[in-house]
């Protein structure tokens, strides 16, 4: 919060000293104002409890247990509801009071909440619809009006080059959707999806009550997932003048109309009255006031409305203003101006507007509108924090003639290191808003009551979200890294450096390009200057190159050297246009579950990315998820660049979101995603079993071939492409032809398994009567021999047994000229089909194909254009040569274990061992 003079403690500890905020001291209780309310004290600061009667069945947000009975307790400020015994125990702060137990501001990443659900963390209540927001990389949920009150609480992820981090604590999230999670001290039920309730740590995942998580060790251990979670420790990203949204590499799709939130506050939509009628709500005959907190909000047209009885005196008005906005100082510190005017609100004026309208009316005569304002005091209290200490604060006494050299020699004497020289330390000011922590050098010799009485008039709001650091000023060496994609493949370094500086205009003493990825059409830029970092940034995003639109990104560096011998982080790729929503579902819940660092979206410049990040890590794991198509894209990328990477073969697993998923199918991992819990598909992840896989080159020359298999003309360059799964020739590629056409007309009907699949079927009843004669057109060689073909209208090349989602095309029967097909044999196995009622038989398991050979060199000799397909991609090849080999050395694949393998349980410094299943809460 402001920590600047009110009396409001810093910590929940300091709670029994005072009395419930916002609440006024003596000279409110000794004015009797209409109709009294008794309070009720708490534990915990910033609460202004009252007793309610209950009318439907509640539960306690402290112990999440059923409250029986008709009388419960309710804050009026964030509608904190508990029982009266929890009422001495209670240790969740109220909402106005969460500024004070940041330990390291860092902004939040808001996006669209999803379906589930989830509880606002700034006014309780369930969040609904379109107005709710859900934080991209933490469990915060919060309507889009209660989202301006919120505060820079979310994880820290990486080092930013200003902090250190000798220890890593729990970080603490309310709410534990789960019912059956477990409390990490009492063992009791702590989880409840009926309120905001319970205690659980966004990087461990053990939970506990809201009035026991403070005896949980302060030390985390990163829970179940710990060998493959990258630590924040180990990352390191300068990130000064970038949003998260940048650092994390979330689309701006995710963000979208988000930019807004300051400007705008939904719920506050004003009453109409009707005219020379006072404002009032029909039900209760309360009056509505129009409360801005400052200038910025006058200006920004955001205001919030504040019910109140018609008979009302000035401190009561006051007392509601600051729990609208989330406040907690004290009623008598403020007054309220009248917009426009100068008219005060004295301590004994009573706010009577049973009549028509008056001079004090706005001329829309819809509602009152006034401005909150903090009163002017000659001294007050500035909290100063120690950034170097985490949690240390020095409070000093301002006045008018207070400069920034003063508070730090007062704050240096403190701290009893008076010796040192106050030149080399800065005061910083640091606003910490939900969307973007902002920071601000003070001057030597600025007036800092001045200061604070100018934030204050801009607004309250942003006060109580504002502290102090005092600095030590430290030479730090800036490296940005930006990788710049859609650039032209197969460059030499010259070329990209002159494209680069012809269309960036990048300042050569500040950039230099240190990787070059020629096969992949991208250099990463090492900027040693902010600002001109964010220049580079965003005019990369509005230039083209050859029509093709740049796409830049901030790429962290991971220090591989802090890594525990015993780590393997995972680096996930998620596609979100693949399994529907599915996929943007799991790119949220792998951000929450690891550090988003680790996490990429397939959308946002590829594979690259995440490859590069990963560059230096002698060992690592990747999973995909997405279909087919997406894990030979990864592979692709992977075969292209695996010699700039010190573990040039991470093994691979998969969460099938595509439409055959036969791949996946093959390794266990299912024939698709159904909803699985993404922890669990993490920890299965950790247990599966490295197996080997083939890939396979093929080379398309494509060549005029008359009837004598001479050539007479060239028709276009050779094309290589790589194959993973099978290549069909004839009905089959011309089936998956019909479908990619159908997609790419109304790809937005594309987005479930069901559907596709129904698709797939129109097209083939389309083509039931179609007749070809393939061996008539082809001539194939398998390793020497040639090999006669079948009267057939599709030829098909597998390397994995399974074809078409699931089926097995080879068959299971023991066969003496051919051996059992593996993923890592090094042969190909080569099926014909008859036609599509053929192929309908292979799908329903009455037949197999037709076996012709294996073999490990494949040439192809195709004398008309035909449909060809390489996992699931199709196009028309024209006549020519096809050859398939091997394509260098084979690739490590993850494969579901069959049985669960035990795991040692993580053993946390207090000796207790750590439950495996505590990381997702019980989920």
């Amino acid at each position: 919060m402001a920590d600047c003079g009110r009396t409001i403690p810093a910590e929940p500890g300091a709670a029994d000293s005072r009395t419930p905020s916002p609440l006024p001291g003596k000279k409110k209780a000794q004015q009797q104002s209409p109709g009294p309310r008794s309070r009720y004290q708490s534990s915990a600061p910033g609460h202004c409890f009252r007793k309610v009667t209950l009318t439907k069945p509640t539960y306690c947000h402290s112990c999440s247990d059923f409250i029986w009975g008709l009388v419960g307790f309710l804050c009026e400020v964030c509608n904190f509801m508990c029982h009266e015994k929890c009422l001495k125990t209670l240790r969740s702060v109220c909402s106005c009071m969460a500024p004070t137990l940041i330990r390291v501001p860092v902004s939040h990443c808001f996006g669209p909440a999803g379906q589930k659900k989830r509880f606002c963390c700034v006014c309780r209540k369930q969040t609904e619809g379109n107005a709710a927001l859900r934080c991209e990389v933490c469990e915060l949920h919060v309507h889009a009006d209660c989202a301006v009150f919120s505060c820079a609480d979310c994880r820290s992820c990486h080092l930013d080059g200003t902090q250190d981090m000798d220890t890593f604590h729990h970080h603490w999230r309310e709410g534990i959707p789960a019912s059956a999670a477990r409390c990490e001290v009492c063992r009791r039920s702590c989880g409840s999806s009926d309120v905001l309730a319970g205690m659980r740590c966004e990087w461990c995942g053990i939970t506990s009550h809201a009035a026991c998580y403070l005896s949980v060790p302060p030390e985390c251990t990163m829970g179940r997932l710990r060998c493959m979670l990258l630590h924040p420790a180990c990352v390191h990203l300068h990130s000064r003048n970038f949003s998260k949204m940048h650092c994390y590499r979330i689309t701006e799709s995710c963000n979208h109309n988000m930019d807004n939130l300051d400007d705008v506050d939904p719920s506050v939509v004003p009453v109409p009255a009707k005219e020379g009628q006072p404002a009032t709500t029909p039900e209760s005959g309360k009056q509505l006031l129009r409360v801005f907190d400052g200038d910025d909000a006058v200006k920004r047209g955001q205001f919030r409305l504040v019910s109140i009885p018609r008979t009302t005196r000035n401190e009561e008005v006051v007392e509601a203003a600051l729990r609208a906005f989330y406040l907690p100082d004290d009623p008598l510190d403020y007054e309220l101006q009248e917009l426009g005017g100068q008219q005060l609100l004295h301590s004994d004026d009573i706010l009577n507007r049973n009549g028509g309208p008056d001079k004090s009316q706005l001329k829309d005569g819809a509602v009152d509108a006034w401005i909150l304002r903090a009163k002017p005091h000659d001294t007050e209290v500035l909290k100063v924090y120690v950034s170097w200490l985490k949690s240390d604060v020095a409070s000093v006494s301002v006045s008018k003639t207070s400069t920034t050299d003063a508070v730090l020699r007062e704050v240096l004497i403190q701290l009893g290191r008076q010796e040192k020289d106050p030149s080399t330390f800065s005061l910083v000011e640091v606003y910490m808003g939900s969307k973007q922590v902002q920071r601000q050098t003070l001057t030597d010799q600025e007036m800092l009551l001045e200061k604070l009485q100018e934030i204050r008039k801009v607004s309250l709001r942003q006060m109580n979200q504002t502290r102090f650091y005092i600095m030590e000023n430290r030479t730090r060496v800036i490296q940005v890294s930006l990788l710049i994609g859609g650039l032209p493949p197969l460059l030499p370094r010259e070329e990209y450096t002159q494209l680069i500086q012809e269309h960036l205009t990048i300042k050569s003493h500040l950039v230099t390009i240190s990787h070059v990825y020629g096969s992949q059409g991208a250099v990463v830029l090492q900027v040693s200057c902010f600002s001109e970092a964010e220049r580079i940034y965003m005019l990369a995003k509005d230039t083209t190159v050859n029509n093709k639109p740049l796409t830049s990104l901030v790429v962290p560096e991971i220090m591989h050297n802090k890594l525990g011998k015993d780590v393997s982080p995972l680096l996930v790729f998620v596609n979100p246009k693949s399994g529907g929503l599915k996929g943007r579902e799991l790119l949220h819940s792998f951000r929450k579950l690891l550090n988003p660092h680790q996490v990429f979206d397939m959308s946002n410049a590829g594979p690259l990315a995440g490859l590069h990040t990963f560059r230096e890590l002698p060992r690592f794991r990747v999973l995909v998820c997405g279909g087919d198509g997406t894990v030979g894209w990864v592979l692709g990328v992977l075969e292209a660049i695996r010699h700039k990477l010190v573990c040039p073969e991470p093994p691979i697993g998969i969460v099938p979101l595509g439409t055959g998923n036969d791949l996946a199918r093959i390794l266990r991992w299912g024939p698709g995603y159904s909803g699985e819990d993404p922890h669990h598909i993490l920890v299965c992840l950790d247990e599966a079993e490295e197996v080997q896989m083939d890939r396979w080159t093929i080379l398309l020359d494509a060549q005029d071939i008359s009837e004598d298999g001479k050539h007479t003309s060239f028709l276009e360059p050779p094309k290589i492409v790589q194959m993973n799964n099978y290549f069909g020739l004839g009905i089959d590629a011309e089936l998956s032809l019909d479908f990619h056409q159908a997609r790419e007309d109304e790809p937005d009907k594309f987005t479930s398994r069901f559907h596709n699949k129904g698709v797939y079927v129109k097209v083939g009843l389309q083509k039931i009567s179609h007749t070809r004669s393939l061996h008539k057109e082809l001539q194939l060689q398998v390793d020497t021999h040639t090999v006669p073909l079948p009267n057939i209208e599709g030829l098909i090349f597998l390397n994995i047994p399974s074809w078409g989602s699931g089926a097995d095309l080879w068959g299971s029967e023991v066969d003496g000229r051919h051996g059992k097909p593996r993923i890592d044999d090094g042969l190909l196995e080569v099926v014909g089909v008859t036609g599509v009622v053929h192929m309908g038989q292979v799908q329903s398991g009455l037949r197999s194909g037709i076996r012709i050979a294996q073999g490990n060199y494949i040439r192809l000799t195709v004398s008309k254009p035909i449909p060809v397909q390489v996992d699931g991609e199709p196009w028309i090849q024209p006549p020519g040569h096809i050859i398939i080999s091997a394509a260098g050395p084979k690739v490590w694949m993850l494969r579901k274990s069959k049985q669960k393998q035990k795991k040692p349980s993580v053993v946390r410094p207090d000796g207790r061992s750590e439950s495996p299943s505590s990381r997702d809460g019980g989920q």
